[in-house]
């Protein structure tokens, strides 16, 4: 062979060689995350599902990437954003409360979903059983609804003297208002409470409840389980204190915000959780192999500034139980 055909055959192979190489190696697997709430409501929880993922070995931008999709409080898009999520031929697809599951499921019986919610996933149709999910389902369950009489014993442990409590639900989260209003209705009769259900779905609405209510003047507020809820926790920590009506919501954010009171599953150890779950799933662990993950670390946090506006004195019996008091 001539020399310079020899440098030629090596120079085309010092060429196909790499890209041979880079050929074989295997795409960069993608999760799909959806979610009814806009970014900017979720970041801490956010962190935490990356660091579960970290924790099996997978690291944003290196060897796994996230495609995700926000609602932003607009629940008819998420059976479209779960359809693209599909389309995109996801690895995972990772949603965030019943509205979002209930999407990904009608979108897929194929690709593995983890979830996260707040409900009992065997009560609302997503598992057949905890233990043995089947399926292509699998998640986390932190139990928000099932503690709803738990916080009515703790508002009216705060306020011994209270009669009449208000309940503002989302009506757009039909099932799950149904669930709380179930939970907490019998548990008011049993305290000799009465109860008046407040309904809102929007800023505006969440504002008009308020004035409602002080029309009405309930002596406690409930706030129910809801992602809307959750991302307008700011909103709602200010008029509750603006009207002078003690409350309390289902986790550390909303007294974090202002809220009074709080008492709910840690949820940012449920998403870390929920980033294991989607790496051992990425590693080939079927969804139906892994049981539902019940929360275990449940949080009482107290702040006590806003109680103090309110003019509050809060009882030292809560207060040493509270896991944490906001000064």
């Amino acid at each position: 062979m001539k020399r310079r055909e020899l440098i030629a055959l090596l120079g085309g192979a010092a060429v196909a060689w790499p890209l041979t190489a880079r050929a074989q190696q295997p795409a960069m697997p993608v999760i799909g995350y959806l979610d009814p709430r806009s970014p900017d409501a979720i970041s801490e929880r956010l962190r935490a599902f990356r660091q579960g993922l970290k924790e099996t070995g997978y690291v944003v931008g290196e060897n796994v990437a996230i495609e995700y999709r926000w609602a932003e409080n607009q629940l008819d898009r998420l059976p479209m954003l779960a359809a693209d999520l599909v389309r995109r031929q996801v690895a995972v697809i990772t949603p965030a409360g019943a509205p979002s599951i209930f999407a990904a499921k009608a979108a897929t019986s194929t690709i593995p979903i983890v979830f996260m919610t707040g409900d009992d996933p065997v009560g609302i149709g997503l598992v057949s059983s905890l233990a043995r999910p089947g399926g292509n389902l699998t998640g986390i369950a932190f139990l928000t609804t099932e503690l709803a009489a738990k916080r009515l014993e703790l508002l009216r442990e705060l306020l011994p003297k209270a009669a009449r409590v208000a309940i503002l639900v989302n009506p757009d989260s039909a099932a799950q208002a149904e669930v709380t209003l179930r939970e907490v209705q019998p548990a008011a009769r049993t305290m000799g409470l009465q109860v008046q259900v407040f309904k809102a779905n929007t800023s505006r609405e969440i504002g008009a409840a308020f004035e409602s209510m002080e029309r009405e003047r309930p002596d406690a507020l409930f706030v129910a389980p809801d992602p809307f809820f959750a991302a307008r926790r700011v909103q709602l920590a200010h008029l509750a204190t603006r009207h002078a009506v003690p409350a309390i919501y289902i986790g550390r954010e909303f007294a974090e915000a202002g809220g009074l009171m709080s008492y709910g599953a840690n949820i940012a150890d449920a998403w870390r959780q929920a980033g294991v779950y989607t790496g051992r799933i990425l590693k080939g662990i079927r969804p139906a192999d892994l049981p539902v993950v019940q929360a275990s670390k449940f949080e009482l946090v107290i702040n006590a500034e806003t109680a103090r506006i309110l003019g509050l004195a809060v009882p030292t019996t809560l207060l040493a139980r509270a896991d944490e008091v906001i000064e």
